[in-house]
């Protein structure tokens, strides 16, 4: 129960799936047991599938939490079920061709979902054609459904278009340091989790560098805070160079960055530091043509619990290369039966 209302908070998707298997419960199981009980076996079946195909989507959503799959098919079933309904009760199964298109179109992609709305309007409307007075009572009638379906589905359509666009909005927003363009401490932590995941079930072992500017405080003192974001950017992409395109950048706070390597060990974690300590000694330059370095401490994530303790020894490490002299790394093992805990010391972001 902990995590049953977060995970539909933060999954919209799943939330909407979610409160339309509540609904195909409540609303439609009546319908079921009705048209059942006075013998209309074909829409009393055909809404009891429904009920059940709805579950069974919603089960699956949260016991894998893929959505994609389960709303394209709830989309393909409640399309081919508004048809059976519309073709069996004429203008009173026409209703729920509306309640069709608000599912689609929150569901499914917006290009989806018009296919699979239009494509059942189509052939409401060409059954329909083909079998006067059974589905409706005039051209005129059908007529004036088409255009109502039109209309709300552009509506729809609309509405489900701008919220996608602001949910992806708010999800990279939530990700990505709007700086740099790199995952955030938010995206670290989840990195960070599958890292140690994988580590675990395939025993691929992973290296953590943190990177930190030296005296970048006094570039932003002497040159202005534009000049140090060009210069946090620059970094970025000094270090994206000399990455392997499995290797993951993360901007941590401040000037400071975290880079996780994938099946590194200790010689090779130091050669990847050691390489973009060089690119960015001979690349990036402040204003007055100094040299900008940076400090590197890693550490690899073997013998670590947890990623709290994996980043702290990491940061630990770049504070001794900070002690060191600066432009200097230090990557060392954890130490047996060693308490990570957090280094409280002298303020080296100068």
């Amino acid at each position: 129960m902990r995590t049953f209302w977060p995970r539909l908070k933060d999954d919209f998707q799943l939330s909407i799936i979610t409160l339309v298997g509540l609904l195909a419960v409540v609303g439609v199981s009546p319908y079921a047991v009705f048209r059942l009980g006075e013998g209309s076996w074909l829409v009393g079946a055909t809404d009891t599938f429904l009920v059940v195909s709805t579950l069974l989507a919603v089960v699956y959503a949260w016991r894998t939490g893929d959505t994609i799959r389960p709303g394209q098919f709830l989309a393909l079933i409640y399309s081919t079920g508004a048809f059976l309904v519309s073709a069996k009760l004429g203008a009173n199964g026409l209703f729920w061709m509306y309640v069709l298109i608000l599912f689609n179109f929150f569901v499914v992609p917006p290009l989806q979902s018009l296919i699979a709305t239009m494509s059942t309007l189509v052939a409401i409307c060409v059954y329909g054609w083909l079998h006067p007075e059974r589905v409706f009572e005039s051209h005129y009638q059908m007529a004036s459904f088409v255009v109502t379906c039109l209309l709300s589905g552009l509506f729809a359509f609309v509405f489900a278009h701008r919220a996608r666009v602001q949910r992806r909005l708010l999800a990279r927003q939530a990700t990505i340091d709007p700086l740099t363009g790199i995952g955030n401490r938010r995206t670290m932590d989840a990195e960070l989790d599958i890292a140690m995941a994988d580590s675990k079930r395939y025993g691929i072992d992973f290296g953590l560098l943190v990177l930190d500017l030296d005296y970048f405080k006094q570039i932003n003192d002497r040159f202005g805070h534009g000049i140090g974001d060009q210069v946090l950017v620059d970094f970025v992409d000094c270090v994206r160079e000399v990455c392997r395109p499995s290797d993951r950048l993360f901007r941590l706070g401040g000037e400071e960055f975290v880079l996780l390597v994938p099946k590194a060990d200790l010689n090779s974690l130091k050669a990847i530091a050691e390489h973009i300590q060089q690119r960015v000694r001979t690349q990036l330059l402040r204003p007055d043509g100094a040299p900008v370095t940076a400090s590197i401490g890693g550490s690899l994530l073997r013998g670590h619990a947890d990623r709290d303790g994996w980043l702290k020894h990491a940061d630990e490490c770049m504070y001794d290369a900070k002690r060191a002299g600066r432009d200097q790394t230090v990557i060392r093992p954890l130490a047996p039966n060693r308490a990570v805990a957090a280094t409280e010391g002298p303020d080296y972001h100068q």
